[in-house]
């Protein structure tokens, strides 16, 4: 991936970011924009998003996210000078919870290996 691709990628995260923390406060508030991917072409771009709540609330915010996809785009554009907007694809980003299982197995594996005594001694 260019430098300047993940420039692009950073930039669009952060302002995406603050359009919904600004102008859709209420709807926005368990969002999280995690990471976006714009491909080497700058057409299209894919957003993660991580939803604080199950699935269902999951699945509600990324059909808001959808619907109001053209409105991010022409907010973007008036902020950001690119050749190309990029068409955003919204994606669900479990990467948190993948990392919190990892950490809780860790976690209950790290008080077996205390309770065991190491090979070399003797009782």
């Amino acid at each position: 991936m260019s430098n300047r691709t993940l420039r692009v990628n950073e930039l669009l995260q952060r302002e995406l970011s603050d359009i919904l923390r600004k102008h859709y406060q209420s709807e926005s508030v368990a969002v999280t924009i995690t990471e976006i991917r714009v491909a080497p072409d700058l057409r299209d771009a894919r957003v993660f998003v991580s939803v604080i709540g199950d699935e269902d609330e999951l699945e509600r915010k990324l059909r808001w996210l959808r619907a109001h996809s053209k409105e991010f785009r022409h907010e973007l554009g008036r902020r950001i000078v690119l050749k190309y907007m990029p068409r955003f694809e919204y994606v669900a980003d479990h990467s948190t919870e993948q990392g919190a299982r990892i950490l809780k197995v860790l976690d209950e594996i790290e008080p077996k290996l205390t309770d065991e005594k190491p090979a070399g001694e003797s009782a």
